[in-house]
């Protein structure tokens, strides 16, 4: 890893409680490698000290957001974790419409109905993508978004892409997305089994690539039935790709460190024999990582030269700059306590993200107006 992609450690208060199930703060109210850069471009260094600025509220009154995607149209589909559900959600004016439930979802603990994607042939092929928590195991599905029916738009039927994710009361994992590569990624979590995360047999506690229709992707670094493309997580719930097609994640730490890694097809991420940064060995070392009491990081995005990081039990958005960066850049947080836990974070197009709260997921205290999704405008 060059020294452009090596961020400092950043020390704040101390904290002893691991990641999502921790209890929350009060507050008030194609190949195995992504994408290369093209040939010549020098990106401009993201700025030393970014800005955050709240441009308006989106939506409110969400039930445990999970899932974000934006359409075509600048209509939003959003997923509901408990309900099992997937709305749309009008772009300007906030107007939510029930497309319907997911069949098969069982909500439970930090299951449900998880993280959702758009096809990169959505124009032409209409399919809606999903990651949920069944009765027997966390699986992969896709649907059609259907428009033209007389009832309005609805989700079709379920068509199963992978199953056998193992399944837990915590650490499922959950984020899905496709890369520049246009294979789909998937990220998981260990179940709190923590063996699963070392074994390359398993679908836990790995960061797993596939085809859109649910093969292993070609060039997957432990062969051609494998679906692994790294291993040795906790549990993964962001994934974001920069301008030059590296691969970001956010981790949840035990009670130490959360993670911030840059992903390499089949690097060993030390799980659970190594936890933050200088373990030494063969594990790679993450690029930023944080107290737990001040992200257990969920949501990812990518805009601005940097990846902005959602934070649950640290109730707040950081950032940390990868783009065109000499030295060690700094992390900086923003919007501190002001939303509450922060479950998603996405890019929009430009420097524009939307930011979900996660106040109703049974471990926030909801305000009025929970949960909510925010514009931003970041730099």
């Amino acid at each position: 890893m060059t020294a452009a992609l090596t961020a400092a450690v950043l020390v704040l208060l101390s904290g002893c409680s691991s990641g999502e199930e921790a209890p929350p703060a009060d507050r008030g109210s194609g190949s195995a490698s992504p994408a290369a850069p093209s040939p010549g471009r020098t990106a401009a260094a993201a700025p030393a000290k970014g800005s955050v600025e709240a441009v308006r509220t989106v939506a409110e009154g969400l039930d445990s957001p999970w899932g974000l995607v934006s359409l075509p149209d600048g209509d939003l589909l959003v997923s509901s974790r408990n309900e099992g559900t997937v709305s749309r959600i009008d772009g300007r004016t906030g107007q939510r419409v029930e497309l319907g439930a997911v069949p098969g979802v069982a909500a439970a603990g930090e299951g449900g109905l998880l993280g959702i994607a758009l096809s990169p042939a959505f124009d032409s092929d209409r399919m809606v993508y999903a990651y949920f928590t069944t009765a027997s195991d966390n699986r992969i599905a896709r649907m059609r978004y259907e428009e033209d029916k007389p009832t309005g738009a609805q989700l079709g039927a379920p068509s199963t892409v992978l199953r056998g994710i193992p399944k837990g009361t915590i650490h499922n994992g959950g984020r899905i997305a496709f890369g520049p590569d246009g294979m789909l990624y998937a990220g998981t979590g260990e179940i709190g089994d923590t063996g699963l995360a070392q074994d390359k047999e398993s679908l836990a506690g790995k960061v797993l690539r596939m085809t859109p229709t649910g093969e292993p992707a070609p060039g997957n670094p432990f062969g051609e039935d494998s679906y692994v493309y790294s291993y040795g997580h906790r549990n993964v719930q962001g994934l974001a790709w920069d301008e030059e097609g590296r691969l970001w994640a956010s981790e949840f730490g035990q009670d130490t460190w959360d993670e911030l890694n840059h992903i390499v097809a089949g690097d060993n991420y030390g799980w659970p024999e190594a936890e933050g940064k200088g373990s030494g060995g063969d594990f790679h070392d993450p690029v930023a990582q944080w107290r737990t009491s001040d992200a257990s990081p969920s949501g990812i995005a990518y805009a601005a030269g940097s990846i902005w990081l959602a934070g649950l039990r640290g109730e707040r958005l950081w950032r940390v700059p990868v783009r065109g960066v000499e030295g060690a850049p700094e992390p900086e947080e923003f919007l501190r306590g002001e939303y509450g836990r922060l479950r998603t974070v996405v890019a929009v197009g430009g420097n524009t993200l939307l930011l979900t709260s996660s106040e109703t997921d049974g471990r926030g205290t909801p305000g009025r107006g929970d949960d909510r999704m925010v514009e931003l405008e970041v730099e």
